[in-house]
Order: structure tokens, then sequence, then C-alpha cells
């Protein structure tokens, strides 16, 4: 039997000002599931919020440093001395997404942000209860830029 592909829509969602609040607020952002290829979404959103100030921390086991930072293999393996972490900004398929929110809640994280396709409302819930803000299926790229008022560049995203 052949699985049928899932396909959620968000449960809830913020209201508008508690998204601004986020962006307003967030400096530290463990990105989960960047590339060090600099064509793909991960590699671009993450480069883009570095430009803006922001402390990328990379999170993929495949690759050793991105963007000048080290990678690390999971959340879990952070140092302690880059808490607290604002933002876990996901770029994972959505079964990954419980894993990645089990270690947000161990790492004290602030909010989950699962990045434009990527929802999964059970994961969503366990976050929520934990106290943890969640924002899903958006980028948050183009929310920032939204944010300040920036015009959109050519780019693909």
């Amino acid at each position: 039997m052949v699985e049928e592909p899932v396909c959620e829509v968000p449960a809830f969602e913020l209201i508008e000002a508690e998204v601004e609040a986020i962006l307003k607020d967030m400096r530290t952002i463990a990105v989960v599931g960047i590339s060090d290829k600099p064509d793909r979404d991960s590699s671009k959103v993450a480069q883009y919020l570095q430009q803006k100030g922001f402390r990328i921390i990379p999170v993929n086991p495949t690759i050793k440093e991105v963007l000048g930072e080290v990678a690390y293999p999971d959340l879990r393996s952070i140092p302690r001395s880059f808490f607290p972490i604002d933002v876990v900004d996901i770029f994972r398929k959505h079964e990954a997404v419980p894993e990645i929110v089990r270690d947000a809640i161990i790492i004290g994280a602030k909010v989950v942000w699962m990045q434009e396709g990527i929802m999964n409302n059970a994961a969503a819930e366990v976050a929520r209860t934990a106290g943890i803000k969640v924002v899903m299926n958006r980028c948050i790229m183009k929310t920032y830029r939204a944010y300040l008022g920036e015009k959109r560049k050519d780019e693909d995203l």
C-alpha cells in the first residue's frame, strides 16, 4: 500500500502582533537543516539574517561549517554559551519536526519557526504546551523583510 503524502494546514496561527514581537526580540537563531550550498533556500535565508545582525547557529549533522560558523549535528550539541536560543528555524521535512521540537524544549528555545511548506500540528501542540511560540508554513526572511518594510529583491525566495 502506498502511503499518501501528509497535507496539513496549520491548526492555529499567531496574530501579526505576536509575529512582529518575535521578529523584534529575536537575536539568536538556530537554523536546523541549513545547507552549505549557497543556492539553497536555507543558506540564503540564514545569510540574509546573518547580514541583518542576527547570530546564526547552523544545525546539520552532515556539514562542519557554513557562513563562517561551526555547524552542530543537532540542537542538543550547541554549546551552552550560545544560549538563549530565541528561534529554532526549521528547514526539514515535517516528519523530522517532532524530534526537533523535543530538542527545542530541552534547550529552552522561545520560538519554533517552520519554513514555508512545513507544518506539523501535533509537534506544534507539544511546543505550545511547553510554552514555546510556534510559526508554521512561513518564511522567516520574507516575514522579516515585510516587518522592516523592505522591498523584495529579485530572488527565488
